[in-house]
């Protein structure tokens, strides 16, 4: 990465830090908060409860996506190294018998 890229990456990573709060406060219905106000404490509970069933699936997924990132996380390099280490052995042993021929 160039020192340009770096720094307009900073920029961009500043203005988006600057501006998430202010898209945060504006998740704030007036109208959501009046009415689950206004209303008994079985309704408070029922959205509450709505809240949970809504947050569980997508972090058991993201849970699940990194688990299995986790676990698999060295199988790729593992068969490139292995792959350059045979290339490298080959291309020596190819070197080793030009030698060996002249």
């Amino acid at each position: 990465m160039s020192m340009d890229s770096k720094r307009l990456f900073r920029v961009a990573a500043l203005v988006c830090a600057a501006l998430l709060p202010s898209l945060a406060r504006a998740q704030g219905c007036a109208l959501c908060y009046t009415q689950a106000a206004g209303s008994g404490s079985r309704v408070i509970q029922a959205l509450k409860s709505g809240i949970l069933i809504l947050v569980v699936p997508p972090m058991v997924i993201c849970l699940g996506i990194t688990w299995m990132a986790y676990k698999k996380r060295n199988e790729f390099n593992e068969d490139a190294y292995s792959d350059y280490e045979a290339s490298k052995s080959h291309v020596q042993g190819d070197a080793n018998s030009v030698e060996e021929q002249s």
